[in-house]
C-alpha cells in the first residue's frame, strides 16, 4: 500500500485549493457539485448525492463546460425571476455571515455654507 497526501485550503467560500504529494488543483462548488481544475487545466465535474458516498465523474471540454454554465445561469435567472424568495432561501445555506450583512449606506450630510 502506498502513502498518500492530500490536504485541503479553503481559499473562499466554494473554492478551496486542494494539495497532494503530486499535484495541484482547484476546486469550485459544494455539497453535491464541484468543478475541478488540476494542473493540466481539464475541468472535471462530479456531481453526486450528499451523505451517500454515491458519486458520479467527468471531464468536461470548454464546450460543454461553458454550456453548462449559460444553462445553469438562464435556469437560475428564470427561477430568480418567477419566485426570487424561494431562489434566496435555497440559495442562502451556502452563504457566509458577511454576505448576507446589510451593507451601510453613507448618508449624505447638508452643508451651510459659513457666513
Amino acid at each position: 500500500m502506498g502513502f498518500r497526501f492530500q490536504k485541503r485550503i479553503n481559499v473562499l467560500p466554494g473554492v478551496r485549493l486542494n494539495l497532494s504529494k503530486s499535484r495541484i488543483s482547484t476546486s469550485l462548488g459544494g455539497k453535491g457539485a464541484t468543478v475541478n481544475v488540476g494542473p493540466d487545466g481539464k475541468p472535471m465535474v462530479t456531481v453526486g448525492i450528499p451523505g451517500t458516498g454515491m458519486s458520479y465523474r467527468q471531464q468536461l471540454g470548454p464546450g460543454l463546460l461553458i454550456g453548462a454554465i449559460l444553462l445553469v445561469a438562464v435556469l437560475a435567472g428564470i427561477a430568480y425571476w418567477v419566485a426570487p424568495d424561494a431562489v434566496q432561501a435555497a440559495l442562502h445555506w451556502w452563504q457566509p455571515k458577511w454576505f448576507s450583512a446589510p451593507i451601510p449606506v453613507p448618508v449624505a450630510v447638508p452643508v451651510t455654507p459659513a457666513g
